[in-house]
């Protein structure tokens, strides 16, 4: 029992020495599937829901290798790895489009905190009390994804000292949300953040994971895990999916498996209690990623996140052989064995290469592990 998958890409755009440069506004004029973020210097697309791996893998890259012809075409541009602007201007806003006044709130309340790049996935859930309870869940261990995907540890040509600089500065609104009792607890909080103005519309939930849906918050077919940051590789992207996924099947088999249900810390205040901890969790992931401390949902203890997302791994394993997925998950260990894009380029750094060093040859990397997938999965996936 696969569920359908889909991703939000946010990618930058700018040069092979690393300058981001904005051209959202042509790239969206002249070709199909992409949208505009309110600063130009990103460009984001968009998967169809697919239950297949092998097919979603196709969708990523596609995209990715039509766009890269495109740029080419304008002139010495690429795409440029990593969620923070890490060695581009983090002062100045380049509005994409100067008439969308969603836009002009964005950039007045929260500057170029918001300019960054990452991932969405997209996990079909249809029942909205299933989706509720996978929220929960996926909620207070949305910190282990962030751990394995983090990938901004520069900001405007310095290290921050955050493995996710991205997350670190993201302004989470509204900026309490409380685990979902149930859909009609969700749809009556909704409301009255909409009434209050603490939400400007039903986009205006930025947390970690929401549920998404066609007409929000009444209609919800959707879990959407926000807190990733852009994964270059995309067998890393759905190595994490499978985790994700397994994880939801796994609740979706056991009911129980539900933090507010599961959980240790005091019923009377378990919901605030499970939001702090998980709060406390998200910022030692945006600090430290996989070798932050953290503290479990279940019962307070201190864990680190490398250890806890090698247990989760074990314990879905299972379930993703008997589903067929287990080779897509299996590159969770080369993350684990090997760190995470930040680690890696951190590592990189710490061996004597400049902040740019370190961008450019991620950017001719991540080039060329693209060309080489577009080569031998979409080409046969087109035939």
């Amino acid at each position: 029992m696969l569920l359908s998958k889909g991703f939000e890409i946010e990618m930058y755009t700018g040069t092979p020495a690393g300058e981001i440069v904005g051209l959202s506004d042509r790239i969206v004029a002249d070709l199909n599937g992409f949208v505009r973020e309110p600063d130009s210097r990103n460009v984001e697309y968009t998967t169809p829901p697919l239950c297949q791996y092998e097919k979603l893998l196709c969708e990523l890259v596609r995209p990715r290798h039509e766009l890269r012809r495109y740029l080419k075409g304008l002139g010495n541009f690429t795409l440029v790895p990593g969620s923070t602007l890490a060695l581009g201007s983090t002062d100045r806003f380049y509005r994409s489009d100067p008439n969308n006044p969603y836009h002009s709130y964005i950039e007045q309340t929260y500057g170029t905190t918001v300019v960054t790049a990452s991932v969405h996935i997209n996990i079909g859930i249809s029942d909205p009390e299933v989706l509720m309870r996978a929220c929960r869940l996926v909620r207070v261990e949305a910190p282990l994804y962030l751990a394995l995907t983090a990938s901004s540890p520069f900001l405007g040509g310095q290290v921050t000292g955050s493995h996710s600089s991205r997350w670190q500065v993201f302004p989470k609104t509204p900026a309490l949300v409380p685990l979902f009792t149930s859909h009609a607890h969700h749809i009556q909080w909704m409301e009255r953040q909409l009434a209050a103005g603490t939400m400007q519309n039903v986009r205006h939930l930025w947390s970690a994971v929401r549920p998404n849906g066609d007409r929000r918050p009444y209609n919800l077919n959707r879990l959407e895990l926000r807190i990733c940051d852009l994964i270059s590789d995309p067998v890393a992207l759905l190595a994490v999916t499978a985790l994700l996924e397994a994880r939801l099947i796994q609740l979706i088999q056991n009911p129980e498996l539900d933090p507010l249900l599961m959980s240790e810390f005091p019923v009377d205040s378990r919901n605030d209690d499970l939001v702090a901890l998980t709060d406390a969790n998200e910022a030692a992931v945006a600090r430290h990623s996989l070798d932050a401390e953290l503290r479990h949902w279940q019962d307070g203890r201190p864990i680190l996140a490398r250890q806890w997302v090698q247990q989760l791994y074990e314990e879905v394993w299972p379930i993703a052989k008997a589903n067929g997925i287990s080779c897509f998950l299996s590159p969770v260990k080369k993350i684990l064995r090997e760190g995470n894009e930040a680690q890696r380029w951190l590592r990189q750094h710490g061996a004597g290469q400049s902040v740019a060093q370190v961008v450019q040859g991620a950017i001719a990397e991540v080039a060329t592990t693209e060309a080489l997938l577009a080569q031998e999965i979409c080409e046969p996936c087109a035939a």
